[in-house]
């Protein structure tokens, strides 16, 4: 468990995070509505992890902070007169006792980045009043924006509508100058068309179906919502569909820039 506290003009606040074997992590962060120094602020955020552990049922305890005076003091290493921090040592060493083990240690503050994140968000944070706030959700994407960009396609024809005419009828758009007819041609060896289906060829030989812009927000909604057939099987090709789409979708239509 990590955890660390954040003293600063905009308040206090604390952070711990608790990471089980399996390398889960929970957080949990505070907002302090009462006056803390940094030490008082390293005991909350303590605590709070602790509390939490507790809760979760944790046997084995490892604690990991920033704050040398901290764990020396919860360890019994270093002695305290101060009535400000009595109280919390007090309550760490009762709460070690709801553990089979507990080890504290001091580990510097490079490595404590997380918590310390986290305090700092708390701190600087503004609370008008009671105002509810909904906890804090981190994404990973592993895709650029752009590629789950869906744009409105111009005269209801679809991206590649100039494309597949050139391929099934050898013509070009009625004012497509020469530069935008020899891009026609050039894209015409990527494309491959079956009956009324465009495919796009890859670099190793696989075939992509080519679908409009209302075709393929419903299939990356169906990929996103896991409700399509074999969706966790497909989910990479479907994506890898729209990616090639999306690097596709400036040249073909003669309304935009085909140079």
């Amino acid at each position: 468990m990590f955890f660390d506290g954040a003293v600063n003009a905009n308040g206090v606040g604390i952070g711990a995070i608790l990471i089980s074997p399996t390398g889960q992590h929970y957080p949990a962060i505070a907002w302090l509505r009462f006056f803390c120094t940094n030490n008082t602020a390293e005991y909350e955020a303590c605590i709070m992890g602790m509390n939490m552990t507790i809760d979760m049922v944790v046997e084995e305890l490892l604690i990991m902070g920033d704050s040398d005076l901290i764990i020396r003091q919860a360890q019994s290493e270093w002695k305290t007169r101060d009535i400000k921090i009595i109280p919390y040592r007090q309550y760490v060493e009762d709460l070690s006792k709801q553990f089979k083990s507990v080890e504290l240690r001091y580990i510097p503050r490079f490595h404590n980045e997380l918590a310390d994140a986290l305090a700092t968000l708390a701190a600087m944070l503004p609370y008008p009043g009671n105002v509810h706030i909904d906890p804090l959700e981190i994404q990973i994407r592993e895709r650029h924006g752009y590629c789950n960009m869906i744009e409105v396609e111009p005269n209801d024809q679809p991206w590649y509508h100039d494309i597949k005419r050139f391929l099934k009828n050898k013509e070009y758009p009625e004012q497509a100058n020469g530069d935008q007819k020899r891009t026609i041609r050039r894209l015409d060896d990527s494309f491959f068309l079956s009956r009324e289906v465009l495919y796009k060829r890859t670099l190793d030989l696989n075939l992509l179906s080519c679908v409009d812009a209302k075709e393929a927000e419903k299939i990356m909604n169906e990929v996103h919502s896991g409700s399509c057939i074999l969706c966790q099987y497909l989910g990479r090709l479907l994506l890898g569909v729209w990616m090639s789409l999306g690097r596709s979708s400036r040249k073909p239509q003669m309304s935009t820039d085909l140079s």
